[in-house]
């Protein structure tokens, strides 16, 4: 049995990160780009993902709470 621990290969893991790099800096770009926007249409949604979270850990705690 062969036994390689690794789980991806050097040009896997170059790739991996190099691919990351290039996402997040594409996202920064168009995000910064169309900031005026965003502020401008998603005024006030922060009030969801605050409500989402609040959601996730209630269910959390039921969970914690009833086992």
């Amino acid at each position: 049995m062969h036994k390689n621990k690794q789980m991806f290969t050097k040009g896997q893991l170059i790739f991996g990160i190099l691919f990351f790099i290039a996402f997040a800096v594409i996202i920064g770009y168009t995000y910064r780009k169309d900031l005026k926007l965003h502020k401008r249409y998603y005024k006030g949604s922060i009030w969801v993902l605050f409500a989402f979270i609040a959601f996730i850990l209630f269910i959390v705690g039921i969970k914690y709470f009833f086992t």
